[in-house]
Formats: C-alpha cells, sequence, structure tokens
C-alpha cells in the first residue's frame, strides 16, 4: 500500500507527477485557507508525509498528525515549524539549502545598487513626467565600486555575496559571524568586525542573518545610530531581524541614506506602513528565490528529500537528522 502524502502550496506540475507515482497523493496545491477547510485537517491525519510551504506548523498542528513521519518545506528558512516539537515526536524536518545562494545573492546586490544609485526614485520621476531637465545634484546617487560592505551572517549566502562584491565590485568587505570564517578571509580579504565596529565602518550593511531569539530585533534605533548618515540597509534574510518602527524613523530623518528590503514583519507589508511613504527605501515583496530555475530547483529537492526520506534513501538536507 502506497504511503499517503500531502502537498500544499505551490509545486510544480513535474514534481506532483513525480510525488502521485510514488505516494497516495492529496493534492491541495493552489489552495488558500487551508487551515479552514475540514479536508484538509482529515488529509493530514492520514499523512505519513506533507510537502510544502508557508503554513506555521506549531505544536497544536504537529499533534493533530498522529502518522506523520516527514515534512519537507520547500524553503531553506524553517522559523515556521516548531522544531522542538517535531523531534519530540521523531518527525523529521527537511529544507532546501544551497540551491537559492546565487538568486539572493544576486538580488543583495541588486537592493545595494538600487539604494546607491536611487533606481526606484528616479525611476518613479521619469514615469510621472517631472523628469523637466538633466539630473544635477538633488539626484545624484552613490557609487558602490570601493566602498566598504559590511554582512552580518557569513553562511552560504554571505560568501556568495562577498564573492560578487570583492570580485565584482572591488568593494573592501566586513563581516559579523559567530566564528571566523578562514576561506572568505583568505579569498576576498573579508575581515572580521564586532557587529558595532561594522556599522560604523560600512557603506552597505546587508543583514544575512538566520531569524533566531538571538537575532530577533539585532538592529534597533541604537544600531542604527552607529550607521554613517551615507550608509545604506540592507536586509534579505528575516525581517524580525530588524526593528521596523525605528528603521522607519532612522529613514525618514536621514539618520542613514537608505535602504533595500525584501522582508518584513508581517507580509504582505501594509499598505498604511511608515515605510510605504518614504522614497529613500526600496521594497520589493520578499522576492530572494523568486526566479524560475531556483523555484524549480527548491520545489525537485524538496520533492527529492520527501521521497527519500519515505523510501528509505537518505534526503539531500535534513534540519533534525538525529531523529533519523
Amino acid at each position: 500500500m502506497k504511503k499517503t502524502v500531502v502537498a500544499y502550496a505551490a509545486l510544480p506540475p513535474s514534481c506532483i507527477a513525480r510525488l502521485a507515482q510514488t505516494f497516495d497523493l492529496r493534492d491541495f496545491t493552489g489552495q488558500s485557507g487551508l487551515s479552514r477547510k475540514p479536508a484538509f485537517a482529515t488529509a493530514l491525519a492520514e499523512a505519513e508525509g506533507v510537502i510544502g510551504a508557508g503554513l506555521l506548523w506549531d505544536r497544536t498542528r504537529i499533534e493533530a498528525c498522529p502518522k506523520l513521519r516527514v515534512v519537507s518545506t520547500v524553503t531553506v528558512g524553517y522559523d515556521l515549524y516548531d522544531v522542538e516539537a517535531l523531534t519530540e515526536r521523531r518527525i523529521l524536518l527537511c529544507n532546501t539549502p544551497d540551491v537559492l545562494t546565487e538568486s539572493v545573492a544576486d538580488l543583495s546586490l541588486a537592493l545595494m545598487l538600487s539604494c546607491a544609485r536611487r533606481i526606484g526614485e528616479l525611476e518613479r520621476m521619469v514615469r510621472s513626467g517631472h523628469w523637466k531637465r538633466s539630473v544635477d545634484a538633488p539626484e545624484f546617487g552613490s557609487d558602490a565600486y570601493g566602498k566598504t560592505l559590511g554582512i552580518i551572517g557569513m553562511g552560504r549566502i554571505g560568501a556568495a555575496v562577498v564573492r560578487r562584491a570583492a570580485l565584482g565590485f572591488g568593494m573592501r568587505v566586513l563581516y559579523d559571524a559567530r566564528s571566523d570564517k578562514p576561506q572568505v578571509e583568505r579569498d576576498y580579504g573579508a575581515q572580521r568586525r564586532s557587529l558595532d565596529d561594522l556599522l560604523r565602518e560600512s557603506d552597505f550593511v546587508c543583514v544575512l542573518a538566520p531569524l533566531t531569539p538571538e537575532t530577533e530585533n539585532l538592529l534597533g534605533a541604537r544600531e542604527f545610530a552607529l550607521m554613517k548618515p551615507t550608509a545604506f540597509l540592507i536586509n534579505v534574510a528575516r525581517g524580525k531581524v530588524i526593528d521596523e518602527s525605528a528603521l522607519a524613523v532612522a529613514l525618514r530623518e536621514r539618520r542613514i541614506a537608505g535602504a533595500g528590503l525584501d522582508v518584513f514583519v508581517r507580509e504582505p507589508l501594509a499598505v498604511d506602513s511608515p515605510l510605504m511613504l518614504l522614497d529613500n527605501v526600496v521594497l520589493v515583496p520578499h522576492i530572494g528565490s523568486a526566479t524560475h530555475e531556483t523555484r524549480q530547483a527548491m520545489a525537485d529537492m524538496a520533492t527529492d528529500n520527501l521521497i527519500a526520506a519515505l523510501t528509505g534513501g537518505e534526503p539531500r538536507a535534513m534540519v533534525n537528522p538525529q531523529v533519523r
């Protein structure tokens, strides 16, 4: 008898076909409001595996799935999952690191350049018909080439950003991390700094740290006051790493020059957010991994993980491998 698997959120047809061939698939992909649907709850109660993204897996939901053995998330982050509760139940959690590294690094540089050259602001000027003369000092931006980039959190994505910044833009790179990173120091001349020193010295501060109890609200009014008034803040990590209200104040009062944000405390960003009123911030809707190639690779990896875990193989990425 085939094992029962539940799929939800967005998965490409090729992955759905593979899952349907291997398992008794209960397909809820593309459906909204799943938490309110009795059919979804019934399917989860019978499932040995689930695959998807964007759904909160707290202790209550986990305890409502008595047969569950594997959860495969189509994301690299897992802050929506109660890992402790999953581990207690000996339920394996798999994720999709590595495959989105280059796409998120690309976006980090895109936001840096958009902020420095005021792309969004000046594009709106053209579209609104206010481009009446050659641009002058009031419209000038800032160079990125040769500047100092500070990276908070030096993992795979951080290393990919360093490679682009050092080799492509001749940037001096500083980083704050829990341990030394000899390879990026050796290959690209990166230097480890305390967080405060990094904020003081950097022209661009790129947040790549995961969301943990230690990093929640890591950057607030005190930290923004340490930054140069000409510096830009980039966040492609998690919204809650930054005190959003304090950032809005720092931007409005020009305590820092600008920001590029892909993530927010609450998503979608509310239309009445004070960030919406500011010209010196670039806002994009959590698109770090949003390319055709990367989303397919993430879905493929999540599918591989689930199939391997339920058929006696070795998943490519496990958050809590101790339950195996």
